[in-house]
């Protein structure tokens, strides 16, 4: 069941380096009454790790704690959340009122995992997550199909298109959720 609120919360999911940090940072500057969190940082800043993955290196997220702190943030009634992280079906569906899965080509998402310096291992697994399109098949699982929307990401002119996609979206947001 959809929680009524005044703005809909919504999630930007992908897989790494498709630009999801980038757009969220840029809705903000386009719709401030939004709060971006970053799940990454979120969990960093209240420890909420179950370990640490050697073989992808990087700290494995306790997702039900994750949840539990989230949990007040996302079930308030004003919304105005985005919500950046790689994955989704970890999240209750009815938190979020639409999910923007960002795509970027092979080649590109590549040469991105490649400047942030990832492990061979770690870029073959998330460009092979990027062809088989597992966020996107994931979002299409745990969510609504019509809550969410395939954005392709390669180029600043697709950010820009992208940006103003999710700012028109919220604009048609129902009036009648405006109202305190």
């Amino acid at each position: 069941m959809e929680m009524k609120r005044k703005w809909p919360n919504f999630l930007v999911t992908g897989t790494p380096a498709t630009g999801k940090s980038t757009l969220c940072d840029r809705i903000r500057k386009s719709c401030p009454q939004f709060t971006a969190i970053n799940i990454g940082d979120f969990a960093k800043q209240h420890q909420l790790y179950d370990g640490y993955d050697e073989e992808f290196e990087c700290h494995v997220i306790d997702e039900e704690s994750l949840i539990d702190k989230l949990r007040p943030t996302l079930e308030n009634k004003n919304g105005a959340i985005v919500i950046d992280y790689h994955g989704c079906d970890l999240f209750p569906s009815e938190w979020f009122n639409a999910v923007f899965v960002l795509r970027t080509s092979n080649t590109l998402l590549y040469d991105r995992l490649l400047q942030r310096n990832y492990s061979e291992k770690k870029l073959k697994n998330n460009v092979e997550c990027e062809i088989f399109q597992t966020i996107l098949d994931e979002a299409n699982e745990a969510f609504d199909s019509d809550a969410v929307f395939e954005l392709q990401n390669d180029t600043e002119q697709d950010l820009e298109k992208n940006v103003e996609f999710i700012v028109d979206w919220l604009k048609k947001w129902p009036h009648s959720n405006h109202s305190s």
